[in-house]
């Protein structure tokens, strides 16, 4: 039908679930079917990039993107698709943030490079051979997208419209989705843009788990593994860091209904500059011995560094739009 939609799918550095969560919406797709053809979606049709690159601008109503951005040629797909779209949305946590694949930014592409192809025990690699963006093979040159240093999230490569956070997102919010771009067929006005399709409150909002609002200090943390949580009290009266009060609410609290603590893929509400620098604030200035005594800076340092992994803690889907977004050797100034 020429009055329907058009709509393109492209796949960066993510793991695939977000694929796989289009289809989580079972017979709901049928909905984006009825009002939106699928142009590009090569990860689940015949689409090459040739299709995409001979459209005309602005040809493509909307566009999901999921994943960060890695390589030169993930950050052409988003230029690719920002080019072609009327509207791009950044599609669960990895686009919106730069999610896990972002925890690589504490390393730079030499030392990945170091341990993947010459320091773990099973690699066999005697002449140090790393990939290359181009080499001659029997007198063909073969090429590969240069690996940069630093992962991005889409809207730091490109502009971006709208943010549809989770890893991967809910069937809910998609559905949420849908009915913005059923709209949009018809005619209706979109939401304003940088709109993420979420709630606006924190996670706690919304979390039934009982808070007895006690002025009693952490005294010791424990992770997951090693407790059994009680299913009816909040994660952080028993010692368990959770992310819920730093994280933007909307998911359905489907990992506290598992009983397990928020990790934060929503990513933090509008009022939060930083949610992993605020997380490490607050938990930092409650754990530790207290009581009527004052808390010593060592009894907080001590409680802290009992903290088992602190950037997959409090950034594990954020670190590259934090304030401190990676690390930097010595350049010498």
């Amino acid at each position: 039908m020429d009055d329907k939609i058009k709509i393109a799918v492209n796949w960066a550095s993510a793991c695939g679930g977000c694929d796989v969560s289009l289809l989580d919406i079972e017979e709901k797709i049928f909905d984006i079917v009825a009002v939106a053809d699928i142009v590009y979606w090569p990860v689940a049709m015949d689409f090459k990039r040739e299709d995409i690159l001979a459209m005309e601008k602005d040809s493509i109503d909307i566009g999901l993107f999921n994943g960060a951005v890695r390589t030169s040629e993930q950050a052409e797909d988003a230029e690719m698709l920002r080019e072609k779209c009327k509207v791009l949305i950044a599609y669960g946590a990895c686009a919106c943030f730069g999610g896990i694949p972002g925890l690589a930014n504490v390393s730079d592409r030499q030392d990945i490079f170091d341990v993947a192809y010459k320091e773990t025990p099973s690699t066999v690699n005697p002449d140090n051979v790393t990939p290359q963006t181009s080499c001659d093979v029997e007198g063909e040159t073969l090429t590969l997208p240069e690996f940069f240093d630093t992962v991005m999230a889409l809207h730091q490569i490109v502009d971006v419209d709208y943010y549809l956070p989770g890893c991967p997102p809910p069937s809910e919010r998609i559905l949420d989705a849908v009915n913005v771009i059923a709209g949009y067929a018809k005619g209706e006005e979109l939401p304003p843009k940088g709109t993420v399709i979420a709630s606006g409150k924190a996670l706690c909002d919304e979390c039934e788990r009982v808070k007895t609002k006690t002025e009693e200090r952490i005294t010791k943390i424990v992770r997951p593994h090693e407790t059994v949580a009680d299913q009816k009290l909040c994660f952080l009266e028993q010692g368990i860091l959770c992310m819920g009060l730093f994280t933007r609410g909307g998911c359905g609290a489907t990992c506290i209904n598992a009983n397990m603590p928020c990790r934060g893929c929503f990513g933090s509400t509008e009022k939060l500059l930083d949610p992993g620098a605020e997380a490490l604030s607050t938990f930092g200035s409650i754990v530790g011995a207290g009581g009527e005594d004052f808390v010593t800076r060592a009894q907080m340092k001590s409680a802290v560094n009992n903290i088992k992994d602190p950037l997959g803690t409090f950034y594990r889907f954020t670190f590259p739009c934090a304030l401190i977004n990676r690390t930097v050797k010595d350049v010498g100034k």
